[in-house]
């Protein structure tokens, strides 16, 4: 039998159990409700968007809205830079939440094969190095040329020889030169493969030459678009001698005259 006051003390400790185990249920089932209902900001229109508008940020706003109608189709605000300047697909109503299946770029799969002119073929190699990409600076709709270097079988020494010129570039990885890229994440810019447009001769040249040696591929302004005939190889010899490299220098000067960083294109000098 319990006597004096530890009967009131096992009650008091009871009762607090009871209280602390109510006001834990309570908070339970209280956060269970609340659950989905936290607000999160989402992108709306601000005004009524007719199909075909180019979306402006005076076109655009912040409202919070539920996490549990958010879905990964709705466009968050730090994803507004990637809408701003693109055409809408449908009408929007003022404050309708914008999402990613109301733009140009979602409306279809591209379809690379389009893109390629009758008689040309696509051809797509591995970027191997920065060297394959010009250091990332690579675009879809750039023309390069491909330098290709190699060991002489007979001589046994490398050589490097420029085996095509003004080239079209028509994809860096999935990314083409009608693809949307303000809709694209800026992680998912970068590539690992490039495709060019090219003859099918062309085609079968470019890939003996990537199993054979290595490719290098440099940058041509886009207005740039004339070749030259004939163009020499250059051996370990041509760098030692240094002989070539002389003549290139001052046809370099004649051609591109550097003026504080800038370039100031003249009339090109007949190189060697």
């Amino acid at each position: 039998m319990l006597r004096g006051k530890t009967p009131l003390l096992v009650a008091v400790i009871l009762g607090v159990l009871a209280g602390a185990f109510a006001f834990t249920a309570i908070k339970r089932k209280e956060k269970e409700v609340k659950q989905g209902w936290n607000l999160v900001p989402v992108i709306v229109a601000n005004q009524d968007l007719a199909e075909g508008s180019v979306v402006t940020y005076e076109m655009i706003s912040q409202r919070p809205v539920p996490e549990q109608f958010i879905t990964s189709s709705v466009i968050k605000p730090d994803s507004a830079s990637y809408v701003v300047g693109q055409r809408v697909l449908v009408p929007v109503q003022t404050g309708d939440p914008l999402l990613w299946s109301q733009f140009e770029t979602s409306k279809a799969t591209e379809r690379l094969s389009t893109m390629i002119v009758k008689q040309g073929r696509g051809l797509t190699l591995d970027v191997t190095s920065s060297k394959m990409s010009v250091g990332g600076w690579v675009r879809p709709n750039d023309h390069v040329d491909v330098i290709g270097t190699f060991r002489d079988p007979l001589s046994g020494e490398n050589k490097a020889v420029t085996l095509m010129q003004n080239v079209l570039v028509l994809a860096t990885g999935k990314i083409t030169g009608t693809t949307n890229v303000n809709l694209i994440p800026e992680g998912d810019r970068e590539f690992q493969t490039i495709t060019f447009l090219l003859l099918p001769e062309e085609a079968e040249l470019l890939s003996l030459a990537a199993d054979l040696g290595s490719l290098t591929l440099t940058l041509r302004n886009p207005e740039e678009l004339d070749v030259q005939a004939e163009r020499g190889h250059s051996t370990i010899a041509t760098l030692l001698t240094g002989v070539r490299m002389k003549e290139l220098t001052q046809q370099r000067i004649q051609t591109i005259e550097l003026v504080r960083g800038t370039k100031r294109s003249v009339e090109p000098a007949a190189g060697p």
